[in-house]
């Protein structure tokens, strides 16, 4: 099978828009590029220790993207952010934790990342056969209104003692709330670097004011970026975020820091260059950027799987978390999927552009 014909069927008539866009605000000659040893140049002379360079090595180097400074791994807490049932009515089987675990193991993904009590009842049998990554904290659903709060769901040194090398959480950055998750998870990541484990930062948005009569601002390139600026500066070893869809967020809800100037400036309206503003927020590319992959909608879901691993790719990040898209899925859909977007990463006709 021709892998990258594959990949341009997918991508279909928008292919050279994707494949052929060069960036020319920000440069790839600017940016720490994935490669076999990138983390090792960017952490060698870090303040993490030894144990966390090993952690890190784990991840980077396990399954099929192993070696390549890429990571595609398999995400799992909807049960809880978005209510067990809804989240697996379509594939029951995932009631069971068991198949989350496999399915990342035969998908050969870098890494699991769930909640503690999915991977700690069965880190005795998995947490020597792929690297898990524990979601310390979540926003439960069950909560009447329904507030978007994120809390702490355990302790750190559990996530250490089910053999876990990372660990993950999220903060709503500009929630009411934000200020506490921040300072929380600052905290619960030094702990995890003392420990010797890995840490990855969902870096999501939460305001209601982000979304206007126009437009929702909260994958707007500007306000992700930075997002993920904050995310670095507490030191998170990955950074994950959603795909920007546009731009413009500080300027159009009329807040923070900006100039017309830095827009020009910086990128343009092409997916490519926004996600580019995003890797450059994290320390031009030195933090890992992996993009989460959405919901799942059903046929489309390979074309837009691979569409985000393409931008993600070209725009300089560092690979893919995706869960519903594959776990929403028959298991042998949900490997096909996963398999298909490490095509992407593993294509070297699909450059850094």
């Amino acid at each position: 099978m021709d892998v990258y014909k594959n990949i341009v069927e997918n991508l279909g008539n928008k292919a050279s828009f994707y494949l052929d866009h060069v960036c020319e605000k920000i440069t790839k000659d600017e940016l720490q590029t994935p490669s076999k040893n990138s983390f090792e140049k960017v952490f060698a002379k870090s303040n993490r220790n030894p144990q966390v360079l090993r952690s890190l090595a784990q991840l980077y180097n396990h399954g099929n993207l192993g070696g390549t400074g890429y990571l595609n791994i398999l995400p799992v807490d909807q049960g809880i952010e978005h209510s067990a049932a809804f989240s697996f009515y379509k594939n029951p089987d995932y009631f069971d934790p068991e198949n989350i675990i496999k399915l990342a193991i035969e998908a050969g993904c870098n890494g699991v990342a769930s909640t503690f009590g999915i991977l700690g009842l069965n880190a005795r049998k998995y947490a020597h056969r792929i690297p898990f990554i524990v979601k310390i904290n979540h926003n439960e659903l069950l909560t009447y209104p329904n507030k978007y709060d994120q809390t702490l769901f355990g302790k750190v040194k559990s996530a250490w003692d089910m053999g876990a090398v990372a660990v993950g959480a999220t903060i709503y950055f500009g929630s009411a709330e934000s200020n506490r998750q921040l300072k929380e998870i600052a905290e619960a990541f030094e702990e995890a670097h003392n420990l010797g484990m890995a840490t990855i930062l969902w870096c999501y948005l939460r305001n209601e004011s982000f979304k206007t009569e126009k437009e929702d601002y909260h994958a707007a390139a500007d306000l992700t970026g930075q997002a993920n600026h904050l995310g670095v500066t507490i030191q998170a070893d990955i950074i994950k975020q959603k795909l920007p869809t546009n731009n413009f967020g500080f300027k159009e809800i009329g807040f923070g820091k900006y100039d017309d100037e830095m827009y020009k400036i910086l990128t343009t309206e092409h997916p490519i260059d926004l996600c580019r503003l995003q890797v450059a927020n994290c320390y031009m590319g030195k933090i890992g950027l992996i993009n989460s992959g959405g919901g799942s909608k059903g046929e489309s879901d390979m074309t837009e799987a691979v569409t985000t691993a393409v931008i993600n790719k070209r725009a300089g990040g560092s690979g893919l978390i995706l869960g519903r898209k594959a776990f929403q899925k028959p298991f042998k859909g949900g490997l096909e999927l996963l398999n298909q977007v490490q095509s992407v990463y593993l294509e070297k006709k699909i450059t850094i552009a």
